[in-house]
């Protein structure tokens, strides 16, 4: 007599060869290897702490004690506190990142949109530049700078022999500082950052009256440079109520070349720094745009082609709005890796956040509570990027979908 399978029901497998069961072992098993490592790391740690060797975890008294130097481009004293020089290299560090976000996100989407151009040079230099500095480690691009194109080169006159490239007004430069025109903030910042945020508040709702305005007479909105120019009247009425509180200064050579006074003035190792970021990053983000931009559905071109909307349009009303979707996300990621490798700055002796942590423990700090802090700093600043990055996408998403 045979026995019909189906009748029996279905049939579980042994527990060995269960799927779920083998992922629920897999899983505790790396959580109790990991449990393990954070125990046995803790135990080391507290047996140091017992026989003197490093104070507890939770005393950060040390950040009281003076530094004991002083830091380039900066009006930090030598007998100030360890927190006080560790502020100044965290404000480094976010100067860094945020310059540097702004300039690789327009050389990025420049160059995504060279790497797809009709004309041959354009897309072959932006092909060339992405393959060489997307291939290339970014501490080579940053030293290659800094040594090769700025100290070495004959670029810039060496400070040493008191040299110095001067357009008056302009630029001065010098193997130790670049300065250009800047500005001169009397009173504190707090009164013109209220006036640009007016500025920009009352631009937004100028351009939204526009843009109302089209859709009920079809009068064009010309909603940006109603915006802009709502903007350029708020700033210059704040400023002349104000008295005047930012000027711009300009960089000028004193003693024969020996010192610089005015203007925007930056360390060579800064822009070293920073060009070598910017230039790494926005290869990657290049690619990020270019795919980003082939993304969108070609009848989207083909449909704002027959509505007689020229190149330009096209691109900056149909294409990019629409591969800017796909594209922040990753574009974020690249935002968060310059930020992080911001810390290549110790590499040409420019003091950031790393650089200020390294020698604060090298000159006797508890190495686990500096560099306990170091990652939370850095990590606050990863999850601000990666909120204001996530708001930005989730204003450019489709209503409606996930």
């Amino acid at each position: 007599m045979t026995t019909d399978p189906a009748a029996l029901g279905p049939q579980k497998p042994p527990f060995w060869r269960d799927l779920r069961v083998l992922r629920i072992a897999g899983q505790a098993v790396v959580v109790v290897f990991v449990v393990i490592l954070f125990a046995w790391l803790w135990s080391n740690l507290q047996a140091n702490v017992d026989d003197g060797r490093i104070p507890p975890p939770t005393d950060f008294s040390y950040l009281d004690q003076p530094i004991g130097q002083s830091i380039a481009g900066s009006d930090l004293r030598p007998t100030q506190s360890r927190r006080d020089a560790l502020q100044v290299g965290v404000e480094r560090t976010i100067q860094i990142a945020i310059v540097g976000i702004i300039l690789t996100t327009v050389l990025g989407i420049l160059l995504g949109i060279a790497r797809l151009s009709t004309n041959w040079l354009a897309a072959t230099f932006a092909r060339v530049y992405v393959e060489v500095f997307r291939n290339t480690p970014p501490l080579v691009v940053i030293i290659f700078i800094f040594l090769g194109l700025f100290l070495n080169s004959g670029l810039l006159p060496n400070a040493v022999n008191e040299e110095a490239i001067e357009i008056p007004g302009l630029l001065t430069a010098n193997t130790r500082t670049i300065a250009v025109p800047g500005l001169s903030i009397d009173g504190g910042l707090l009164a013109p950052l209220g006036i640009v945020l007016a500025a920009l508040v009352i631009a937004v709702l100028v351009s939204r009256w526009r843009r109302r305005v089209q859709d009920s007479t079809g009068t064009p909105a010309r909603s940006f440079l109603w915006g802009g120019g709502a903007f350029l009247t708020v700033a210059i009425v704040g400023w002349l109520a104000l008295g005047g509180p930012v000027t711009i200064t300009t960089p000028n050579l004193l003693d024969n070349g020996r010192a610089t006074e005015g203007g925007y003035q930056m360390q060579v190792a800064y822009c070293a720094l920073l060009v070598g970021l910017v230039l790494y990053t926005a290869s990657h983000i290049a690619e990020i745009v270019r795919a980003a931009i082939q993304s969108v559905a070609r009848g989207q071109d083909e449909a704002a082609k027959a509505l007689g909307l020229p190149a330009g349009l096209r691109l900056r009303k149909v294409i990019l709005p629409q591969a800017l979707r796909v594209a922040i996300p990753p574009m974020a990621n690249q935002y968060l890796n310059l930020t992080k490798n911001s810390s290549l700055a110790i590499a040409v002796a420019y003091v950031e956040a790393t650089k200020i942590t390294s020698d604060i423990v090298a000159n006797g700090a508890p190495a686990v509570q500096s560099f306990g802090l170091l990652v939370v700093i850095y990590l606050v600043i990863s999850l601000v990027t990666a909120a204001i990055t996530n708001y930005a996408n989730a204003r450019l998403a489709v209503p409606g979908r996930s």
